[in-house]
């Protein structure tokens, strides 16, 4: 799969508020050390070194096209081309940001402990992941999915994504190795211009990748029909033609 920073963009600000919700809810203050995992386009990466101006930011993505476009929104800052899996800074870091990145990495039983490990006492793991996938936007694509002509190319693409773990789990697993852990829940009902053709753009963006990344050209644009109108009934346009599009998130913040 390939990332597109202008795709991912194209709702900036209603992609950008969570993380600043995040960011609000960590109480480190003495931070001079703190990384952006998963950073996009830059946009969360801004928000974290406005939080902590006194700190050493740096970022890193797996996708040349978001990294590209990150160091072109903050030429100050570092950013790295590497995967979360691969990353081997030992730290220590005084706040660890993974905001809406962790979906898309496996082993979360593993790799969370892993992260906190590389805090300094004190320090923060900050972690904002889209709890979504009960949601009729993520049904209705695997249902299309699993129905069409292009189901045998598709029969893997709803495991790109880790599966849904709930608070009580991730609570679970990180308090053994934390001296306080914090977990919500939060559903914003982001209003996006232009219908449901508006709800299609967001999650070409995001969640549609694993989907369209194995179709050709005129799949592509028979699935995205198919996808449309199923998306029609879910997402009612109001009469002044936005959609409001329920998008719950899981929040944590555990602290070393």
């Amino acid at each position: 799969m390939t990332w597109s920073a202008r795709q991912y963009t194209s709702f900036e600000a209603e992609r950008t508020r969570p993380v600043r919700d995040l960011l609000h809810a960590v109480e480190t203050t003495d931070v001079r050390r703190a990384v952006d995992l998963g950073c996009g386009p830059g946009n969360s990466t801004e928000v974290l070194a406005a939080r902590f101006p006194g700190a050493q930011v740096t970022g890193l993505d797996s996708s040349p096209d978001m990294i590209a476009a990150a160091r072109q929104r903050l030429p100050g800052l570092r950013f790295d081309l590497a995967g979360i899996e691969d990353w081997n800074d030992p730290g220590p870091f005084d706040v660890i940001l993974a905001n809406a990145v962790l979906q898309w990495v496996p082993n979360h039983d593993t790799l969370m402990p892993r992260l906190l490990d590389k805090l300094a006492v004190g320090g923060s793991l900050a972690v904002q992941m889209p709890d979504n996938l009960d949601e009729p936007a993520h049904r209705l694509m695997r249902q299309v999915a699993a129905a069409g002509p292009w189901a045998e190319k598709l029969a893997g693409a709803a495991g790109a994504r880790t599966p849904r773990l709930g608070a009580a789990w991730y609570y679970s697993l990180l308090r053994p190795h934390a001296s306080r852990v914090d977990v919500w829940r939060t559903t914003y009902h982001h209003v996006l211009d232009g219908g449901t053709d508006a709800v299609v753009e967001w999650f070409k963006g995001s969640g549609l990748r694993p989907f369209l990344a194995p179709l050709d050209t005129d799949e592509t644009a028979a699935f995205l029909a198919e996808y449309r109108a199923a998306l029609a009934d879910a997402y009612p346009p109001l009469p002044s033609g936005t959609v409001l599009l329920p998008f719950p998130r899981l929040f944590i913040v555990a602290v070393r």
